[in-house]
């Protein structure tokens, strides 16, 4: 494969054709124009490359050997239908051209072929290409609307936190983003994909902790039809889907050990293979990751692979919590109450006074996520500005109600002192379980079986 200087209208080429002559015309000349292509001499290879590589745009011949285009084509919208096909034929027929619509084809060119029609062509092809990914790009848009934060923040904690992020986004560098669950990592993933050359290109996020262990693997690299009981049709997985993009795995700690290995080879060589699959695919993606573990002690305990920390370790940014930049808290407390009230968004003073201090005298397990949940419960009970103390969620007006000075107590194992931190979070989050485990740094599986022991202690 030919590898040309890379420009914004580059596509990947699969030209196939059985004429030597014209395969050498373009191994010569698509480079030429920007593009890099595989050529083919007959059906049957290009179906082989198809399988092992993702291509923009496909040229074929429709009368080879074996194969024909027509079938060649046929395959190729089964196995990626986001690859424009052109047809290329020395035979101008009103009939073929129909059926070659027929199948998805976009272009129909007749031999002998100028270059300079060629070149429009693909031209054409990849302005199509660009005003998808537009499309995608403002979908995006409006998910960062809808997040629960944005990079706020006049800390400076905060402002270093920016600083790493202008400096490593518009390299292509593994990122590591470690912090307490709820400060905001997956923002700033997402800060580093909009500050980077691949802001155009897709941003797909995942929670390694929110998956079962046996659909990890179908749902990063894909699987073929009929591979695992289930598996009823074809399925592109997020590093294909990501492909020129930015994948970001978040609370990676949670990988198991397998799939650290998997994941390991991935970043080494670039290729993937789909479940149930012989053939491995290249795919060009940026790696993000995060957590809230302390790696380097799973790695002694031997549950995180040293060598995988080393790979997406290269370079690190530290998120700060909530309480870590507390003079913070007024800022992005009136940008979520404008968020969630954008109908009061002019109101000068949308929080009282006596409000901003019971916030600032909380001690936010839960970070910005939590922070976020207050205020919006904050707003659905305030009719109008301010939100007043009143409109606080109960368990916080409680903390501030209990008595400071100190009271006997009776001496707890430490195991019935995780059992009411749990019991707590779980009332807190009025019984989201998976916002309970996120607040205490535990799985929604070790949450469950915590509260199955204690639900059997009870009935006993």
């Amino acid at each position: 494969m030919n590898e040309p200087t890379k420009r914004p209208d580059s596509l990947r080429i699969l030209f196939a054709d059985d004429e030597p002559s014209l395969q050498e015309l373009m191994r010569l000349e698509l480079p030429q124009m920007g593009h890099r292509v595989t050529v083919c001499p007959d059906g049957a290879t290009a179906i082989a490359a198809l399988e092992k590589d993702s291509f923009d745009c496909l040229i074929v011949d429709l009368d080879m050997p074996g194969l024909s285009g027509m079938q060649v084509i046929q395959r190729a919208h089964q196995m990626a239908p986001m690859t424009e096909a052109v047809v290329l034929t020395g035979k101008s027929s009103l009939d073929t051209a129909v059926q070659a619509l027929r199948f998805g084809v976009t272009d129909y060119l007749t031999k002998p072929c100028k270059l300079s029609e060629l070149d429009a062509l693909l031209r054409r092809i990849a302005q199509r290409r660009e005003l998808r990914r537009n499309y995608l790009s403002l979908q995006q848009e409006l998910d960062r609307c809808q997040a629960a934060s944005q990079l706020i923040g006049d800390h400076p904690s905060m402002k270093t936190v920016q600083q790493m992020i202008a400096k490593v986004a518009p390299t292509q560098s593994t990122v590591l983003i470690r912090g307490e669950t709820g400060c905001g990592k997956e923002l700033v993933a997402r800060a580093v994909h909009q500050k980077s050359l691949r802001k155009e290109s897709p941003f797909l996020a995942i929670n390694c902790g929110a998956l079962p262990e046996n659909l990890i693997e179908s749902e990063l690299f894909g699987h073929l039809k009929g591979s695992f009981t289930g598996a009823d049709t074809q399925r592109e997985g997020l590093f294909e889907s990501a492909d020129r993009g930015t994948i970001f795995l978040d609370e990676i700690g949670e990988l198991p050990l397998a799939m650290q290995a998997k994941l390991l080879r991935v970043l080494e060589s670039g290729e993937i293979r789909r479940v149930g699959d012989n053939q491995t695919r290249r795919v060009d993606v940026r790696l993000v990751c995060a957590t809230h573990r302390n790696l380097e002690e799973m790695v002694q305990q031997g549950t995180f692979r040293e060598d995988l920390l080393f790979r997406i370790n290269t370079f690190q940014i530290d998120v700060p919590s909530l309480r870590e930049r507390i003079s913070d808290l007024p800022r992005l407390a009136e940008h979520f109450y404008r968020r969630f009230r954008p109908e009061h968004a002019s109101i000068a003073v949308p929080i009282a006074p006596e409000t901003l201090d019971r916030l600032l005298e909380h001690s936010w397990p839960g970070n910005i996520r939590e922070l976020a949940n207050v205020i919006e419960h904050a707003t659905i009970l305030s009719d109008h500005p301010p939100l007043l103390p009143e409109h606080l969620p109960r368990h916080m007006m409680a903390r501030a109600a209990r008595p400071t000075a100190p009271r006997a107590t009776v001496p707890m194992s430490l195991k019935e002192m995780e059992d009411i931190a749990i019991q707590e979070a779980v009332q807190r989050h009025q019984g989201n379980k998976q916002a309970a485990a996120d607040e205490l740094g535990i799985s929604l599986k070790t949450l469950y079986n915590r509260l199955n022991e204690r639900s059997g202690k009870k009935a006993a």
